[in-house]
């Protein structure tokens, strides 16, 4: 393959991917409505233009569903016929196997053809769709083309276009959607006779500007009168923005070390150029920062497909609503997102969402709600699944973990009932008697608990029986550079994430009472677990006069971490962790601090799960 076609078949695996992602989201919407003209153009668009870029990239099995697709959906436009269910059930299924399809493509693979019976089921006329013609061969027995043949190409795709060019426009120079559509058509069926499986041999040549543009858009100035705009945005490889993220790390560690320094040295000039050079990291920071966000939209838009294929599958009725989608995150946090807020959508739809008859037996309506929203909350990210389902019974839970042998019966007694709803989260956990193809799949609660605790989150579960349940995510808005609190235990430094402190007190040992066994600490008639990070070090513990307690969120819940000293808040960059600690539970990362040091980032939850 060419250096241009494997330029030009990078980019068409993006856009692919994009309209594959709206394609499901505006697939469910045309179902609810499929009176709606704008959206059964937009759906028979993205199949059109899936087709065209397989076509010019010879990729035959994708050219021939989006054709089965594409002929069903224009005979809807012309008013031959109407879409029904089957005709909806097919066009999300051929979604899947496009997926496939562009994945084979990015491994470099031979894509799998779609089954001759989902081809058929796109046929509204009683006869199946008729495959689209396959690209001939220009010069015989040779997949390749000369640059002369590719140059009759283009002269005849340029003589192709000039007749609708100069067509004569009464009002407008502008034309419709039918048109454009039928331009893309006569453009796609001069082509195919000389396009092959090969990479072409030569790059294209720009072709005069005679194409008017779509509807909507103002036509093109002629090239020597067109002034010289700059191009407002451009396309990017994510290797050089992770490149240029981890230089900008390495920056801020510089810029803290210097500021460590000029505490020591005492010196005004030096104070006004780390100052300067302070301000200067940090915006350079956030800009930086803000070239790799992207909305969580682009993970949302694939729910309301995957709620309806749940939902068919489970007999079930079922609303989704996507609230937030434009919030912004880190592109890294929005992929790893992904497979954990799947697994939870469709627990919920699964778990959560009773069968219609019973909802409506209890006075609810038929259908479901499952509700997938996403909202900034200062450095950090919340998305919140919302169902109005059956809710989770804590006292099943606590039999079910019994039963399986998770914990024993005195442990059981003791858990409340937000206790109860965290043993979901346990590995082996499961309420369901039989696997199925939609629970119970190998990914339970616990992967998805430890995927969100890899991105430094955490999540929450609140539960009422007979209302519904919420499942609430929140995740740091990039992984890059961590606001911490730095404390001691000893001599080494370690880094809390600051998000998950809520306060830092004193108080003297005699406020330390013992509840089973674990210490907690009295406080205006409240009662705080307490977790030493000397004893949990497996230090000897030290008896000062007072106490420094870092008090820390958990879910719901606080408890204290005892400390000899708090050192102040500071950036870092997180690092992987070092082989020795690699793997144990309490540890998140590692940084380097201001004085040089190496410090560990603690990981909140893990700490508190392992000091118990």
């Amino acid at each position: 393959m060419s250096a241009v076609t494997a330029e030009i078949a990078a980019d068409f695996l993006i856009e692919a991917q994009e309209i594959l992602d709206r394609l499901g989201e505006q697939l469910v919407t045309l179902e609810h409505d499929p009176g709606d003209s704008e959206q059964l153009n937009a759906v028979f668009r993205g199949f059109h233009t899936l087709k065209g870029g397989a076509g010019f990239l010879a990729i035959h099995a994708m050219v021939n569903l989006c054709h089965a697709a594409e002929e069903a959906l224009g005979a809807v436009r012309a008013g031959q016929t109407t879409l029904e269910s089957q005709h909806f059930d097919a066009a999300q299924q051929s979604l899947d196997y496009l997926q496939r399809m562009l994945d084979a493509v990015a491994n470099s693979e031979e894509p799998p053809h779609a089954p001759d019976e989902l081809i058929a089921r796109f046929d509204v006329h009683g006869v199946p769709a008729a495959p689209a013609a396959a690209p001939m061969i220009a010069g015989g027995g040779s997949n390749l083309i000369d640059d002369d043949e590719f140059e009759a190409l283009l002269d005849q795709l340029q003589g192709a276009v000039a007749p609708i060019a100069a067509k004569p426009k009464s009002a407008s120079d502008l034309i419709d959607d039918d048109e454009f559509e039928a331009l893309l058509d006569q453009l796609h069926g001069s082509a195919a006779p000389g396009i092959t499986a090969a990479a072409p041999v030569a790059a294209p040549r720009p072709a005069p500007a005679t194409i008017p543009p779509p509807s909507g858009v103002a036509p093109a100035k002629p090239a020597a009168t067109r002034s010289a705009e700059p191009e407002q945005t451009i396309r990017v490889d994510t290797k050089r923005l992770d490149a240029i993220v981890n230089l900008v790390g390495e920056l801020v560690l510089s810029r803290n070390r210097l500021k460590t320094l000029r505490a020591r040295i005492r010196d005004e000039e030096l104070d006004r150029a780390v100052s300067s050079l302070d301000i200067a990291t940090a915006r350079l920071q956030n800009a930086v920062m803000r070239t790799r966000m992207q909305p969580v939209g682009k993970v949302f838009s694939r729910f309301p497909k995957v709620a309806r294929d749940v939902a068919r599958t489970l007999r079930k009725e079922v609303e989704l609503e996507l609230v937030g989608a434009e919030t912004e995150l880190d592109r890294n946090l929005v992929d790893a997102l992904a497979d954990p807020l799947v697994h939870l959508v469709r627990n919920a739809i699964d778990h959560g969402i009773e069968q219609p008859d019973v909802r409506e037996a209890s006075g609810k309506p038929r259908a479901g709600r499952v509700c997938l929203s996403a909202q900034q909350e200062g450095d950090y990210v919340s998305i919140e699944i919302r169902d109005d389902g059956a809710g989770i019974d804590p006292e099943r839970l606590r039999a079910k973990a019994r039963e399986k042998g998770l914990i024993d019966a005195e442990a059981a007694a003791r858990l409340g009932h937000d206790d109860c709803l965290q043993l979901v989260f346990m590995a082996g956990f499961s309420t369901k008697a039989e696997v199925t193809d939609i629970s119970g799949r190998g990914v339970g609660m616990d992967v998805v608990q430890s995927r969100i605790r890899e991105l430094s989150g955490q999540i929450q579960i609140h539960s009422e029986l007979g209302r519904g349940s919420r499942f609430v995510i929140r995740v740091p808005l990039t992984l890059a550079i961590l606001p911490t609190l730095l404390v001691q235990a000893g001599e080494p430094v370690y880094a809390l994430p600051l998000a998950r402190v809520m306060e830092v007190l004193h108080a003297p040992p005699s406020s330390v009472r013992w509840f089973d066994g674990r210490p907690v600490l009295d406080r205006q008639g409240n009662t705080m677990p307490l977790v030493d990070l000397r004893r949990w070090l497996g230090m000897e513990p030290m008896q000062p006069p007072l106490l420094t307690i870092v008090v820390l969120q958990m879910g719901e819940q606080r408890f204290g971490l005892v400390v000899d000293q708090v050192r102040g808040r500071e950036e870092v960059v997180i690092k992987p962790l070092p082989r020795a600690v690699r793997g144990l539970p309490g540890y998140a990362g590692a940084t380097l601090i201001g004085d040089g040091r190496m410090a560990l980032i603690l990981d909140v939850d893990g700490l508190r799960e392992s000091a118990n």
